[in-house]
């Protein structure tokens, strides 16, 4: 594991060498079984790295900032799954790359390769703020009020390491539209930011509508409006605040409840807008402007021309039909590649790499649907184009059709996949290109398939959505694999978020024949122009029902109804796979060494010149030692404020001497103040005192626990 340091030397950046360090050494004592488990899984995770279904295996998960890479750190993620994983480049819904099959102990290294280009793992998975997503046309959509682009970009930079959004109780996701067609689906995010310009003395004025705490998984939450209109320099600042808000309210102990729409379903969006303001005092970044860093997109030098022929007209004129369309920008096109379930080998990303630096801008945007998209082709370049790809088998028309099919992973990697999504993705995209081909053209119908409820494939916003699933033949006991249906999500034409309702569960296998019966349904029965969505309510959920009712009878079930897709051995429900270091952990030990290390980084962030980021470090001293010795006591608590409340009952009168007052007023000291240096050092100072005080409290109550 140690030949990674000699990749540290090509970097610049001491803070990432750091980082890639660290990553080292808590692999090391985890190896040794120095460290709690899910202490290090989260902390391994907040570096991207996650356990596989396969033991020993982790997947890599790769930080693709709103879906914007160049050919360079295509190529040099091709490289790293070839040298590192099993050569395979997987794109997902949030626009990040996914590597699998790499060894924990080679992680360091692989980071430190993916660093030369500036590209990261930080935070791309875990308790953390999570990959900012956009539009992936922003920049060249013709409906955009401004490119949301650097927006995105500094929000990333502004976040990335920040220790306010590091150890949240669960993850947190931001997107930024390119329009009020909601292109960034902001409905299902946390915070979404939609651009939006105004007049204002007689200057045009920017600035977002703001959504907040939508959210998918088992139970999907549409987001609320925030604001109609943010102005840009208060973006960033009203990020900090609702992440600190999330940090110090949300739920920690229950995991199913630690999502911010949960916070904002217990306490409602008034109050948390109210304690967002309520941390403005503490922001060191009052206004915060956005300047374009990512300049212009290198374009090619010359028109060139492939010597390849075009050997099937009528593919050439459906993929220029469905994969191909006008930007903003006069004279260039934008082109889209279908990918089936995202994937595409490493030597195929190397040659498309090539492609792309002969005919398109050295800026390929990965898609929420899995694909890419290519910005900056001239109208005389799309033969040649077409023809290069088509020898790829990148050509494949339909992008974000009905034919073009969203699938996460499931059980053919994830721990959580209940059963198989990625071949019923496959074999419903062969139903459709044998049986329906017309729904090649069609982008008002989408189908998204999740391994589990957690809708990492996005089936709660479907128009035709399944999750995996299983279902118990009481006559002979066995399992199906199986699937639920979801029908009537989407994104409406005004910009409108619908969330998909579950309508029945059936064998996996027969997931093809619900497919055709809702389609010749659909096709029978629905009025002109009608979107799926609307089809849907003016039907009902029991009509939908009753309609597939018969493919969920388990009396006619078959033998290979019993065997999952893509497998040869009966059906069983696979549990998650845990980790354990194999030795019995001290929790106050790990808690109080937590407390102890962000009091370190405290005084490297105030010598570094980052106020604002040393308090916050100072704050969750105060946190993770309090909880430290609340657990030491076998005492319990689902979020900070709980923490704060819970000490002070319980050891209130131990500590009045240090905090003069309630430990909840004493440590909230933080947003009552602003970020000045002296404020910054009382603050560590009386953290310092406090870590000692709590060291002194708890060999008081190991003398008097009886033997």
């Amino acid at each position: 594991m140690q030949s990674f340091r000699s990749e540290l030397e090509n970097l610049e950046n001491p803070v990432v060498q750091k980082d890639i360090i660290a990553l080292a050494d808590k692999i090391q004592i985890f190896r040794e079984g120095k460290i709690d488990p899910d202490k290090f899984r989260s902390l391994r995770l907040a570096r991207g790295v996650y356990g596989q279904r396969q033991p020993g295996n982790q997947m890599v998960r790769i930080k693709i900032p709103f879906g914007k890479m160049s050919v360079k750190q295509l190529k040099r993620i091709a490289d790293i799954s070839n040298e590192f994983g099993g050569g395979n480049l997987h794109a997902t819904t949030r626009q990040d790359i996914q590597v699998h099959y790499v060894s924990l102990d080679r992680t360091p290294e692989l980071w430190a390769k993916l660093e030369q280009d500036d590209i990261t793992l930080r935070e791309a998975c875990g308790n953390t703020l999570r990959n900012v997503t956009a539009s992936p046309v922003a920049g060249i959509d013709k409906d955009e009020p401004f490119d949301v682009s650097p927006y995105a970009h500094a929000l990333f930079k502004y976040f990335l390491r920040n220790p306010v959004c590091q150890e949240m109780g669960r993850k947190f996701k931001i997107s930024f539209s390119s329009s009020e067609k909601d292109t960034g689906i902001s409905f299902i995010h946390d915070i979404g930011f939609i651009p939006k310009v105004k007049t204002e003395g007689g200057k045009e004025v920017r600035g977002f509508k703001v959504m907040i705490g939508g959210g998918l998984g088992a139970q999907p939450v549409p987001a609320q409006k925030a604001y109609d209109f943010l102005p840009e320099d208060q973006m960033i600042p009203f990020a900090e605040a609702l992440l600190r808000v999330f940090d110090r309210y949300g739920e920690r102990k229950r995991r199913m409840k630690a999502r911010f729409k949960f916070l904002i379903t217990e306490i409602g969006i008034d109050e948390v807008m109210r304690l967002v303001e309520e941390e403005r005092k503490a922001l060191s970044t009052q206004s915060y402007v956005v300047k374009n860093l990512l300049g212009q997109p290198r374009l090619p030098e010359q028109l060139v021309f492939s010597d390849k022929a075009i050997n099937d007209q009528e593919k050439y004129e459906a993929w220029r039909n469905t994969n191909v369309w006008e930007q903003k920008q006069e004279g260039f096109y934008a082109v889209s590649i279908k990918l089936p379930n995202g994937d595409m080998n490493w030597e195929k990303a190397h040659a498309f790499g090539d492609v792309v630096l002969k005919y398109a801008a050295d800026d390929i945007r990965v898609t929420v649907n899995q694909g890419y998209i290519l910005r900056f082709v001239k109208e005389e370049s799309l033969k040649s184009l077409y023809a290069e790809l088509e020898a790829l088998n990148l050509a494949d028309p339909g992008f974000n059709s009905t034919a073009d099919i969203i699938a996460c992973a499931g059980t053919d990697t994830c721990n959580l996949g209940i059963s198989n999504s990625t071949r019923v993705a496959l074999e419903l995209e062969n139903v459709i290109e044998q049986e329906y081909p017309e729904l090649i053209k069609n982008n008002n119908l989408h189908i998204k398939i999740s391994g589990c409820p957690n809708s990492c494939g996005q089936h709660a916003i479907a128009s035709i959505g399944f999750h995996g699933s299983s279902l118990r033949n009481k006559v002979n006991k066995k399992t199906v694999p199986a699937v639920q249906v979801l029908l009537g999500g989407g994104l409406g034409s005004n910009g409108d978020g619908f969330i998909a309702e579950k309508v029945i569960k059936v064998p996996s296998k027969r997931t093809p024949d619900v497919l055709r019966v809702l389609f010749n349904d659909y096709e029978e029965n629905a009025n002109e122009g009608e979107y799926y969505y609307d089809y849907f309510r003016r039907q009902g959920k029991d009509y939908f029902y009753q309609l597939l009712k018969f493919l969920a009878d388990l009396e006619t079930l078959k033998p290979t109804d019993y065997i999952d897709w893509g497998k040869e051995e009966q059906f069983e429900v696979e549990t998650e796979v845990g980790e354990c270091a194999g030795v019995i952990i001290d929790l106050f030990s790990t808690l109080m060494h937590d407390a102890e290390e962000k009091f370190v980084w405290a005084q490297e962030a105030f010598e570094g010149g980052n106020i604002a980021d040393s308090i916050y470090h100072t704050y969750n001293v105060f946190i993770n030692a309090a909880k430290a010795l609340l657990i030491d006591k076998g005492i319990t608590v689902n979020n900070q404020v709980s923490v704060m409340n819970a000490f002070e009952e319980e050891f209130g009168q131990d500590f009045k001497s240090l905090t003069g007052g309630t430990f909840k007023d004493f440590v909230l000291k933080i947003n009552q103040n602003e970020p000045s240096e002296a404020f910054a050092i009382s603050y560590r100072e009386d953290a310092a005192k406090f870590l000692e005080r709590i060291k002194e409290v708890q060999k008081d109550l190991l003398v008097e626990e009886p033997a």
